[in-house]
């Protein structure tokens, strides 16, 4: 199923369950580096978003600045809990003004048990009229109280990994949560480059808002 069909599906299941809770919310934030799946995009980053929820389905949008224009992204999908494990199913899709990059599409899978995450995207580039190219990109990720490693690899026409640790958590004063921060060390190797393995210092810090 393609990226509009998972979209279009995730808005009618909305839609025809209207006994669901519905939880609007909203996100911005800014990244020192905004690094996506171990590349690189731009330095000094500021993006937002929003997400619809409703009974385990989901839609949201996110955009960010990569400097030659905005990235602005459309997502989809059903997730699951059940006791210590998670399963997700959705859809992505990556679109950028100004030709900063042409658009991608994503089939997205993932399943987590307790503090171990596996996820999977299966995508096809546009690549600015020339050959499609099919890709896959799949990573783990371990957190534990806030610390947190990820192992990420892409297969088929795309090639590379990278790994990335870091620690995340919540300001707060008063008990009252005013931002969410983490700082991450991010290391490529020089397949996924295109060159030589690069690491980088990666601090965001973000507020989430509840609607």
């Amino acid at each position: 199923m393609n990226t509009h069909a998972m979209l279009c599906a995730a808005t009618l299941a909305m839609i025809a369950a209207p006994s669901m809770a519905a939880d609007l919310s909203a996100h911005i934030g800014y990244n020192s580096q905004y690094i996506f799946r171990g590349i690189p995009q731009h330095t000094s980053s500021f993006f937002g978003g929003a997400e619809l929820g409703a009974g385990g389905f989901y839609l949201g949008t996110w955009a960010a600045d990569v400097g030659d224009g905005l990235e602005v992204d459309y997502y989809g999908g059903y997730g699951l809990e059940r006791g210590d494990f998670g399963f997700s199913l959705g859809a992505t899709w990556y679109t950028y003004t100004d030709d900063f990059d042409d658009d991608y599409l994503e089939l997205n899978l993932g399943a987590r048990w307790r503090w171990l995450a596996f996820d999977a995207a299966f995508g096809e580039y546009r690549n600015f009229g020339g050959p499609t190219l099919d890709y896959g990109f799949y990573s783990l990720t371990a957190s534990h109280r806030g610390f947190y490693g990820v192992v990420g690899t892409f297969a088929h026409d795309f090639d590379g990994s990278y790994f990335e640790a870091g620690y995340g958590g919540t300001l707060t004063i008063d008990e009252r949560p005013l931002l969410d921060y983490a700082l991450a060390i991010v290391h490529s190797d020089g397949t996924l480059l295109g060159g030589n393995a690069a690491t980088h210092v990666v601090l965001t810090v973000s507020r989430t808002l509840g609607f």
